[in-house]
């Protein structure tokens, strides 16, 4: 039997290494994402608040369609993509059409947006009749209404048969949190941010006899010690639990359209405002004006944003291209002519649209490098042969 050398025992050895380490370099092979804000472009695609989720490998989307502030909208579109950059449309979950006029969601659904909480889709959707005007205020009979499926796009039906509000007064962008102990939270908007604990099988509040009809307010806009930036109003919460606390973001129109953020230790508070606040958004005082005079806060006094947007907010956060956390919202391009005004200025060349943006983690504090317009890259390291990242949600 003949014995190997030392020296061949090297080059054999040092053979199966090299083998081995061009494996592991093809099992991390360089992944990129390339995309360029605002997402979608075309008016037929225009949405506001726009809520991302990523089901499977494809992601979907839904928000407030067109037209926003006068009137019925057609309902509650959703969305799908296979690529997160071309969006084609999936369903209608509701469709106002179809509805009878005594419906008492059949009126503006507002920021819906769906969940997917043990196995099941929930969609929340704010919407009723509009109410009478007395001076300058509109009554709105709006409420929150919650529909479950077993599928994203399938027939969804309804759990809150009369519909949830804060003590009678116009209640809006709601959203749900599933922690990990399986109990559910419901936030959303009247005059402040509100919060609940919800039994997603019967769509009732655990606390109802409590508070606000079961709600009780997180924080006002106008509180002591709130920054001015809060001031004309606040709304669409979005809750998520990452890096062993809880984050809420939010938004406020005070001085353009800018989301903040408020961090706990409980899905049920006490929540504190971040010191990075706001975290992106976009400002523009000849936007704001006209708005801001009519609802006494003209006297707030900022500079404009260095970008080209009049409204970057209404946030949710989604797993993105690289399996990572990302924020979605409406970017609104600022357009050259004005030829209406619906509560706010409509442009003739833009409107709304699908805007994204990776969210770090750095120093203890969540942060959004945009609102951005230019073309941007993403790039990442694949593992095991994956098409993307093999990262699941429980590791952030």
């Amino acid at each position: 039997m003949k014995i190997l050398s030392l020296k061949t025992l090297f080059v054999i050895g040092f053979l199966f290494v090299a083998v081995l380490l061009k494996a592991q370099k093809a099992s991390q092979a360089v992944h990129s994402f390339r995309y360029t804000n605002p997402i979608t472009r075309d008016f037929s695609q225009s949405m506001r608040d726009n809520m991302v989720l990523k089901v499977g490998q494809r992601w979907y989307m839904t928000g407030t369609s067109q037209p926003i502030w006068s009137g019925q909208n057609p309902g509650v579109r959703l969305m799908v993509s296979d690529d997160l950059l071309n969006w084609k449309d999936a369903a209608w979950i509701i469709d106002a059409s179809k509805l009878p006029k005594d419906c008492p969601y059949n009126g503006r659904f507002w920021a819906p947006e769906v969940h997917q909480i043990k196995g099941n889709f929930y969609l929340t959707v704010n919407s009723g009749h509009e109410g009478p005007k007395t001076g300058k205020q509109r009554r709105d009979d709006h409420k929150i209404w919650i529909f479950s499926s077993k599928e994203i796009d399938g027939k969804y039906t309804l759990l809150t048969v009369n519909g949830l509000e804060i003590d009678k007064f116009f209640t809006n962008d709601a959203t749900l949190f599933a922690d990990d102990d399986g109990r559910t939270y419901l936030y959303c908007n009247g005059i402040g941010l509100y919060q609940a604990e919800i039994d997603l099988q019967t769509g009732k509040l655990l606390n109802d006899n409590n508070g606000l009809n079961g709600f009780s307010k997180i924080i006002g806009p106008k509180d002591p010690g709130n920054p001015d930036w809060m001031y004309a109003g606040i709304e669409g919460p979005f809750v998520i639990k990452r890096h062993g606390s809880y984050w809420m973001f939010f938004s406020s129109w005070t001085r353009g359209y800018e989301v903040g953020i408020m961090q706990a230790e409980s899905p049920s508070g006490p929540w504190k405002l971040a010191s990075n606040n706001p975290i992106f958004g976009s400002r523009k005082q000849s936007f704001r004006k006209d708005l801001a005079k009519r609802e006494g806060f003209d006297h707030i006094k900022y500079e404009d944003t260095k970008d080209p947007y009049v409204e970057v907010g209404h946030n949710a956060v989604f797993e993105g291209p690289d399996g990572k956390d990302w924020i979605c919202c409406h970017y609104w391009l600022q357009g050259k002519t004005i030829v209406a005004f619906d509560h706010l200025p409509l442009y003739a060349e833009t409107r709304e649209q699908l805007g994204i943006e990776p969210l770090h983690f750095e120093n203890g504090r969540l942060s959004v490098n945009g609102p951005t317009w230019q073309p941007q890259v993403v790039t990442w390291e694949a593992v095991n042969n994956c098409s993307g990242s093999c990262w699941s949600a429980n590791d952030n």
